[in-house]
């Protein structure tokens, strides 16, 4: 929805253009989604004939001509009426000399090969609006005009919108839902959003104009035709103005929707503490103490991030935050996400990225690719007899916050002159470190790990780097050095290990 100062301003300030300069917008491909129904019918005719508000800046405007192309998407779903449907349409382009294409697509089939048989419905709207965007790409290339500035046009009404309110509401759904058909996402705009079904049939009845009916449209076994048939008509005797008071209704749900959207984005990224392919960590006792209204939307936000083919329920959500509110726990999401709270954080994961280290030689000095992103640097550095390599271990230590380290060359097994190399892998159970600081003591790494307050299924990730395979341990990577790799004051030669993300 545009802003309150583009919406009500009774003015726009002009800036001069270059002398021949055409706006990319006013020359970029309009593509109309015409089915053969009345509705659709009417928007072909008054896109050829007369002024329609594209979202182009211009608001009420005629369109060129040659901006305008058909597209009719025939599902072969109703024998010979399809077919005469396609026709039509045709018939209906060429007579207003727009460019007309037809896509063919068996959409029963392709619900059955998606597991969606039954569901024909929601397979046919995918199957449009993505022959809708392929034919505005291909449009906007021969146009010489970038894809953003194309327009998709689909001609909801009033009706649409209200019924769609209703269907959603039935569902069960939020404000996003309640808001129903928005009058532009992207690239896609939908002019007639304030006209009603009968406005446009009595416009074509004046015009002379026939068009399609789709017998099941009267079929009360969807949804969408049990709302219209069914559910306006009661509403409608008890508010003959229903239709209109719905669509301003679903104007004002839209914007304050974006603007919860909007604040919700900005939390989500004060709160992100992590954000790894297939992983995202926030910080659980902020989001704990947020407003609900926003936490809901961060939530969803989150976990869309790290798989946006979920199919998110209210109830998913609301589980997500009672393991915020409790301070633990984990909850199963849809597409295998996985959802927990540990050491203060909420981690949100997909099962790839729950997956191990995989074992590599680290030369040094040289580099060496984790496999995730992440990359473990190392070369040799020769002290002068002067410097406080003990001093200088700790200060460098503490600038990269455990990200770096400076060892003993020779307690690392690497030969200063002509180098050599590390074995990087992941934690084996079982393993002992003798962690810094600790004088020689020893520990099992996995209670290194829970104390550095490492999750359970991030932990096969973490890189210890060892001598050889079968060595010592010299550093587990942002966690803690081995003592029996550290620096003394009689070193000079040290190897520095730094842990670089993406």
């Amino acid at each position: 929805m545009p802003s309150v100062s583009r919406r009500y301003a009774t003015g726009v300030q002009r800036f001069e253009r270059p002398s021949g300069y055409v706006d990319p917008e006013l020359r970029a491909p309009v593509v109309l989604m015409v089915s053969g129904g009345a509705d659709s019918t009417a928007l072909l005719v008054l896109a050829a004939t007369s002024t329609l508000d594209i979202d182009d800046g211009r608001g009420e405007a005629r369109i060129a001509r040659e901006r305008l192309h058909v597209l009719h998407v025939n599902h072969g779903l109703r024998g010979m009426d399809a077919q005469e449907d396609e026709e039509f349409v045709c018939s209906l382009a060429q007579r207003y000399g727009i460019p007309c294409s037809v896509r063919r697509v068996d959409v029963a089939a392709l619900a059955a090969s998606q597991g969606a048989a039954g569901n024909e419905e929601n397979v046919g709207r995918e199957v449009r609006y993505s022959a809708a965007a392929k034919l505005a790409n291909e449009l906007s290339q021969k146009f010489g005009t970038p894809r953003s500035a194309a327009r998709i046009v689909t001609a909801h009404t009033a009706n649409d919108r209200a019924e769609t309110f209703f269907m959603n509401a039935i569902r069960g759904t939020g404000p996003a839902g309640l808001s129903s058909i928005p009058r532009r996402r992207n690239r896609i705009v939908r002019p007639l959003l304030d006209r009603t079904h009968r406005e446009l049939c009595d416009f074509l009845r004046m015009k002379g104009i026939v068009w399609r009916e789709d017998a099941t449209n009267e079929d009360t076994r969807y949804l969408r035709a049990f709302v219209r048939h069914e559910v306006m008509p009661v509403v409608e005797r008890r508010n003959g103005r229903v239709i209109t008071s719905l669509s301003t209704t679903c104007d004002i749900l839209s914007d304050e929707d974006s603007y919860l959207h909007a604040q919700a984005s900005r939390m989500l990224r004060d709160l992100l503490r992590r954000n790894a392919p297939g992983v995202i960590a926030l910080d659980s006792t902020r989001l704990s103490a947020s407003e609900v209204v926003l936490a809901r939307r961060v939530v969803r936000q989150a976990i869309m991030l790290v798989c946006p083919d979920a199919r998110l329920e209210a109830r998913h959500v609301e589980s997500v935050l009672r393991l915020v509110a409790a301070g633990r726990g984990s909850v199963a999401l849809p597409m295998a996400v996985d959802a927990r709270v540990e050491y203060g954080l909420l981690y949100i994961r997909t099962a790839s990225a729950t997956s191990e280290l995989t074992g590599v030689w680290l030369e040094v000095p040289g580099k060496a690719e984790l496999g995730d992103g992440r990359m473990l640097q190392a070369r040799i550095r020769q002290l002068e007899p002067d410097v406080d390599v003990v001093a200088l271990a700790r200060t460098h230590g503490s600038e990269w916050l455990g990200e770096s380290v400076i060892l003993d060359a020779a307690a690392c097994e690497v030969d200063p002159v002509v180098g050599g190399r590390l074995w990087v892998d992941a934690p084996q159970r079982g393993e002992v470190i003798c962690p810094l600081g600790m004088h020689g003591q020893s520990k099992l790494l996995s209670d290194l790990l829970n104390e550095a307050k490492i999750p359970a299924a991030d932990r096969g990730s973490v890189p210890v780097v060892r001598s050889n395979p079968r060595g010592n341990i010299v550093w587990v990577a942002g966690v803690r050095a081995d003592e029996r790799a550290k620096v003394t004051p009689a070193t000079r030669e040290v190897v520095e290990l730094t842990l670089l993300e993406r």
